[in-house]
């Protein structure tokens, strides 16, 4: 499918912002929504709105299917061996947490150690520190090399036969690296610890096989594919997930419930209480038909194109430092000398181009750069060359008017 078309389907990328055509480039914060995933949340709306699993009427017959059919399609999308293993979350933030405080908090016991690195963004980290302060376990960094990216033999003196949990994300949301989770894991298991990945950032962008990642857990978020806001997945081994107390109690995720003892439902429905994210799941399905349909592969080797050719774009440029890897995933990162990001990405919005501006929920890694802030442009299937060619220009005029005044 040519991505000019794909382009045609999000109907949002047609307006204009201050006057100027909307250049949308910040996808890693979240994606726009393509007409299928719009008409199928509106279909579900319109036309069988109602409650799943409880009910036998026909409205209620037509929602459960299509929900447990999402599901599926997750399944598949991940290449998970049993739907029990696909957990419906509000985001890869719910989904960690879960992982955090209900598997973390009961295995783990104070001299054992919890490894992740700086490049997490802190729902990959925050998680960890409190269930570190929890049980007493250590929270310990694998170290990054030079241009942001990790090195095995790093991995090998960092993670220990102490070490019970190895977080990680695939893709980082600053730097772009695209780090060996295969390798990583297979680290982990040879001393004993279970590997939790965090794809919010590489879900939407390349295919997940987790069966040959042989990762324990994996989260990632719909908001940031081209699905809906909160909704999201948590993937996990079955044996683990059954071992696994729920975190949240109520309707739903029940078997019996008596005066002073209740039983739970079986996977994947004893982590789902109170009515689930409905709406949410049929249009991530709707959103991973969308996907496939373009073709994971096609849209890696788009957003590789846009990220090589940002990247020689903006290197032309003087006083422009650009944060992580020559090979990365599609998105770039970077300052300007004397300018604040938020000043950036200011002046950019006048030229109607979007990109983001902060720390990017990654403050120690911000730290690791000697940073405060940066500016990151992040492309996706619908972006073009000529996004990027408006970018750098805008870029340029940016950095003429702040010589100037300065």
């Amino acid at each position: 499918m040519d991505m000019k078309e794909v382009r045609k389907l999000f109907p949002i990328l047609s307006q204009e912002v201050n006057g100027k055509p909307l250049v949308y480039l910040d996808s890693a914060a979240t994606s726009q929504k393509p007409l299928p995933v719009i008409e199928a949340l509106d279909k579900y709306y319109r036309e069988y709105n109602s409650n799943v699993h409880r009910g036998v009427h026909t409205l209620g017959t037509k929602a459960t299917d299509a929900y447990e059919g999402a599901r599926e399609k997750v399944r598949k999308f991940i290449n998970a061996k049993s739907t029990q293993e696909i957990i419906f979350t509000r985001g890869t933030t719910t989904a960690l947490n879960t992982v955090a405080t209900s598997y973390a908090r009961a295995n783990l016991h104070e001299g054992d150690e919890i490894v992740i690195t700086y490049m997490e963004h802190h729902s990959n980290i925050i998680p960890w520190q409190q269930a570190a302060k929890y049980t007493g376990a250590t929270l310990k960094y694998i170290p990054l090399q030079e241009d942001g990216t990790i090195s095995l033999e790093d991995v090998e003196k960092t993670i220990t036969p102490n070490t019970k949990i190895v977080a990680v994300t695939q893709v980082s949301n600053v730097l772009g690296t695209i780090n060996p989770v295969k390798d990583i894991a297979k680290i982990a298991h040879r001393n004993g610890a279970v590997v939790v990945v965090d794809a919010a950032q590489s879900a939407p962008h390349m295919k997940i096989d987790v069966q040959d990642l042989d990762c324990d857990f994996l989260a990632f978020s719909g908001h940031k594919m081209c699905g809906p806001t909160g909704i999201g997945i948590l993937y996990g081994k079955k044996a683990l997930l059954e071992q696994m107390e729920p975190v949240e109690f109520g309707g739903e995720m029940i078997d019996f419930v008596g005066l002073y003892e209740s039983t739970w439902k079986e996977l994947p429905w004893k982590f789902e209480g109170g009515t689930p994210i409905i709406a949410g799941a049929i249009g991530l399905g709707a959103a991973i038909d969308f996907l496939e349909q373009v073709g994971l592969e096609n849209i890696a080797a788009h957003e590789h194109e846009l990220a090589q050719y940002a990247l020689e774009q903006l290197s032309t440029m003087e006083g422009l430092t650009i944060y992580g890897p020559k090979e990365r995933a599609g998105l770039v990162t970077f300052n300007i000398d004397g300018v604040h990001p938020h000043d950036v990405a200011t002046v950019l919005d006048a030229e109607g181009i979007a990109v983001r501006a902060g720390h990017h929920c990654a403050q120690p890694l911000m730290k690791w750069l000697n940073v405060s802030a940066t500016a990151r442009a992040s492309f996706y299937l619908y972006n073009t060359k000529e996004d990027i060619d408006q970018l750098v220009a805008a870029l340029r005029k940016t950095k003429e008017y702040f010589d100037h005044v300065f």
